[in-house]
């Protein structure tokens, strides 16, 4: 008999060290795949759960051939449990150039951070991005931020089942007529005037091989006005911080600015500065005031 149970207990803790221990452990993973809606796998070697959505709802198409999901087209969401207690949440998501600013909403809505923005194919049709994500918390909050990420997504091609290509704001007059002044006021900087257009600078600081580099060098954030004062486009460039970049995007999509890149521009500068490209349209002191309301998140 004593044989027979000390057997049953050795298989018993064989099976359960195969498994994640979803009943005891922070990462409950039973908890996120029914709050996403999706199974997932577990990597034992990593003790990483890892949730996929591949796109397959929308024909996508690279240099003339039409590219399956398996060869890079898919959403994920990778879950761990962090070092410091509760769990971690990393990802990247496929999405078109009219779901990528209600995503990243989204994302940053429900607590998630969003951490890169850029293109992984040329010539694509419709052209796709990736946006990847991060964050802390329980696995519950985690997945459920993540659901309305993705969720995000299906309501957008619900509404249009095919990509839109601009936009739908007003088109831009022939001549441009800004009003430089008013943005010089409103931003607290002075701008340059070029053929009704203008245009911001501000610079800062970082070193790379102990080299000092500024405004002059790239490290600037720039903002260029075109229209009419009751009809303008505003796009440029931020420079922020690793712990600014969050506050910023917050700060732009509050005031309805579109977000249409995050990446690096340099390696090995110190701080580490990364860049957000960005798109706005509406009145020029409307522009001005989001562009002066972000700038004051930074170095908070």
């Amino acid at each position: 008999m004593k044989t027979d149970a000390i057997s049953r207990f050795l298989k018993s803790l064989a099976i359960a060290t195969t498994l994640p221990l979803a009943a005891n452990a922070a990462l409950d993973t039973n908890r996120i795949e029914q709050v996403i809606g999706l199974k997932g796998t577990w990597s034992a070697a990593e003790s990483v759960f890892k949730v996929t959505a591949p796109r397959n709802d929308v024909k996508i198409v690279v240099d003339g051939w039409t590219m399956p999901p398996f060869m890079g087209l898919a959403s994920w969401a990778a879950f761990t449990e962090a070092k410091m207690g509760g769990v971690m949440v990393m990802g990247d998501t496929v999405v078109f150039q009219d779901e990528v600013n209600p995503v990243m909403s989204a994302a940053l809505d429900n607590g998630l951070s969003v951490t890169a923005l850029h293109n992984h194919f040329f010539y694509d049709e419709p052209k796709v991005y990736f946006m990847h994500i991060g964050g802390e918390g329980s696995a519950e909050k985690l997945a459920a931020a993540v659901r309305k990420v993705w969720d995000k997504i299906k309501e957008t091609r619900a509404a249009n089942p095919q990509p839109t290509t601009t936009f739908g704001s007003a088109p831009l007059p022939a001549q441009n007529s800004i009003t430089g002044k008013t943005i010089d006021d409103i931003v607290g900087v002075k701008g340059q005037a070029n053929n009704g257009m203008f245009k911001v600078v501000i610079g800062r600081t970082a070193r790379m091989m102990d080299t000092e580099v500024g405004k002059e060098m790239g490290v600037n954030t720039w903002a260029a006005f075109a229209g009419t004062d009751d009809n303008a486009v505003v796009d440029g460039d931020f420079a922020v911080l690793e712990d600014e970049l969050q506050p910023v995007l917050k700060s732009l999509r509050h005031d309805g600015i579109n977000i249409v890149a995050i990446h690096s521009h340099m390696t090995h500068e110190n701080p580490r500065i990364l860049f957000l490209h960005y798109w706005g349209r509406g009145k020029t002191a409307d522009l001005a005031t989001a562009l002066k309301v972000a700038l004051s998140t930074q170095n908070k």
